[in-house]
């Protein structure tokens, strides 16, 4: 189940709000790629927060009522990167530019940044990457509520 132990310890390095991003159907066959960047708020509801982990392990009820609840209790910002961005830079760096966008999107700059993978966009803020990060931490699996496609 994801917590927040690595939010807590960009939190103790770098100071809050602490943003998780992670991509929606990467590798996509036509369209966009789709990031979504989310920051949790502190007082975000326990069953709201007992309800968020990989979309994939949700009933579509369960999706679709996180999906109205989470706006209410986190800053949100969606990026994506047009199918002709992929063509012209390749799925991967379209997909590293839709983070940057996802991020540049929130309301206020995060702290920090946990991303999901083992890769990172050029972020304006410090960010450290998390290997199936949507399994381990609360913020990356919250952005799977966020995007229409999941």
């Amino acid at each position: 189940m994801p917590d927040f132990s690595l939010e807590h310890t960009l939190v103790a390095r770098f100071g809050g709000p602490v943003a998780g991003v992670d991509e929606v159907g990467r590798g996509p066959w036509a369209g966009p790629v789709v990031t979504a960047a989310v920051v949790l708020a502190a007082d975000c509801p326990a069953e709201v927060l007992a309800g968020i982990r990989d979309s994939k392990t949700l009933s579509a009820a369960r999706r679709q009522a996180l999906a109205e609840a989470l706006p209410r209790h986190a800053a949100i910002g969606i990026g994506a990167a047009s199918a002709t961005e992929i063509d012209r830079l390749n799925v991967l760096a379209a997909t590293m530019l839709a983070m940057q966008r996802a991020v540049a999107a929130l309301p206020e700059l995060p702290a920090a940044v946990l991303v999901d993978g083992n890769r990172l966009p050029a972020l304006p803020c410090p960010a450290e990457t998390a290997v199936r990060g949507d399994a381990t931490s609360l913020s990356i699996a919250a952005r799977s509520r966020q995007c229409g496609r999941c």
